[in-house]
């Protein structure tokens, strides 16, 4: 099974080159959880040495039968399609065959193999910068098209006069209907390398009557992972989106917050839902923001002993807040949803997250491709790992049935029961 497929049909992603991580539909974003996500979330990558060493020792001495007895099999089922196999031979496709195989076999249910691509890929997004035009879209079921949700300040598609609400029409120079090939098609069509061109046709305008065609060039741009509004029922209250973490979540938050108090807000609500989680370092950064002095995350190893902890300094962000969770709230996500509520920052509102506790250490191998294993626990500051049960809320409520095949992000906030919820936690 590979680890970088686009499978559903109503989250957010992003239209970096492969309009890379964004959500796009719960049925996206669980897949997405398997495939990549969740065999990454809260990640040490290990890149000459800078974090700990996983212990390899253990079980090597049975390794070398291992190898012996896999090497002799696969050499002989080889020799065998190299004789009498009618079709051809990918020798790279074997070899990362072979690997994923052997972590499914392991049983790591987060593990994961990358091949030289998909691990520059990974480091990219983990940097929180991707190739591509600079949108964030997701898919519009009224018209079966692509629909820019925001445009990434100083990207190619801001440069360009891409705007919020353009329907991405038809793709590629023959100009073929996004309804006729379907979004993920569609987008394949859009992806590319930087320095290559992204032809496409828009609708705009009051009925989408105006088409305008683009054809933009392909550059680095910097993810947005935070997205901010002052709540429409209550101006009071700041809404913070945080759809992921990376190395550019924790300054994007932090603006995030000065931006919604200089507009008067004094209340937070922060929405996790659908965030499948993110980058060790990236978390902290934002837990230590918020928090008072005291420990962010303890890491246990195997038998439940403390190897390694994070701590946060004594400044705090001293506003009252609310954090909307789900059940596709994950990993990283959960542990900042553990956190507040341990600290009692905050007051959780929404329905139980997925239940991720565990975490993996990405080992790069020598030809550049890399390992990803689990290898650690990670607990909340003070209360009970929750792998396998999830954090409980403090306000249980579930998303009005009637918003259930809704996009989350065309949800009104005076429509949004969840939000509604949070904001009534905070009195009058």
């Amino acid at each position: 099974m590979r680890k970088k497929i686009s499978i559903g049909a109503a989250l957010v992603i992003t239209l970096l080159c492969c309009l890379a991580t964004f959500q796009a539909t719960f049925l996206y974003l669980q897949n997405r959880f398997e495939q990549r996500y969740l065999s990454n979330a809260l990640e040490e990558v290990r890149v000459g040495g800078k974090t700990e060493q996983p212990n390899t020792a253990q079980g090597s001495a049975g390794g070398s039968d291992f190898i012996s007895r896999v090497t002799a099999k696969l050499s002989e089922v080889d020799d065998l399609f190299r004789r009498y196999y009618i079709g051809e031979l990918d020798d790279d496709l074997l070899i990362d065959c072979v690997l994923d195989g052997y972590i499914v076999g392991t049983g790591d249910d987060y593990g994961a193999y990358y091949n030289t691509a998909e691990f520059e890929d990974f480091m990219n997004d983990l940097e929180g910068e991707v190739a591509g035009i600079g949108v964030n879209v997701i898919y519009n079921t009224d018209y079966r098209c692509i629909e820019v949700l925001n445009v990434i300040p100083d990207s190619p598609a801001l440069e360009a006069g891409i705007e919020p609400g353009d329907l991405i029409w038809s793709v590629g120079d023959e100009r073929d209907l996004v309804a006729d090939l379907g979004y993920y098609p569609a987008i394949a069509r859009l992806r590319g390398e930087i320095g290559t061109w992204a032809i496409f046709s828009v609708r705009r305008g009051e009925n989408y009557e105006e088409e305008v065609d683009f054809r933009i060039q392909r550059a680095r741009v910097t993810e947005i992972t935070v997205m901010s509004h002052v709540y429409a029922v209550d101006d009071s209250i700041g809404v913070i989106r945080v759809t992921g973490f990376d190395a550019g979540t924790p300054g994007q938050f932090v603006s995030a917050v000065d931006n919604l108090r200089a507009e008067g807000c004094d209340k937070l609500i922060i929405d996790l839902r659908y965030n499948p989680g993110g980058e060790l370092n990236s978390i902290v950064s934002v837990l230590d923001y918020i928090l008072p002095e005291g420990p962010i995350v303890r890491i246990m190893d195997a038998d439940g002993n403390q190897v390694n902890a994070y701590y946060s300094d004594a400044e705090e962000l001293d506003m009252p807040m609310a954090v909307v969770v789900n059940g596709s709230t994950a990993s990283a996500a959960e542990l900042f949803t553990s956190a507040v509520k341990d600290y009692q920052k905050a007051t959780i509102v929404g329905t139980v997250t997925y239940g991720k506790g565990c975490m993996q250490t990405t080992v790069p191998l020598s030809d550049n491709s890399a390992v990803s294993i689990t290898y650690r626990m990670y607990n909340p500051p003070f209360s009970d790992n929750y792998h396998g049960i999830g954090v409980i809320p403090d306000v249980v409520v579930e998303l009005d049935e009637a918003l259930s095949n809704k996009n989350i992000y065309k949800i009104t906030d005076e429509d949004d029961n969840q939000l509604a919820a949070a904001a009534a936690t905070f009195g009058n």
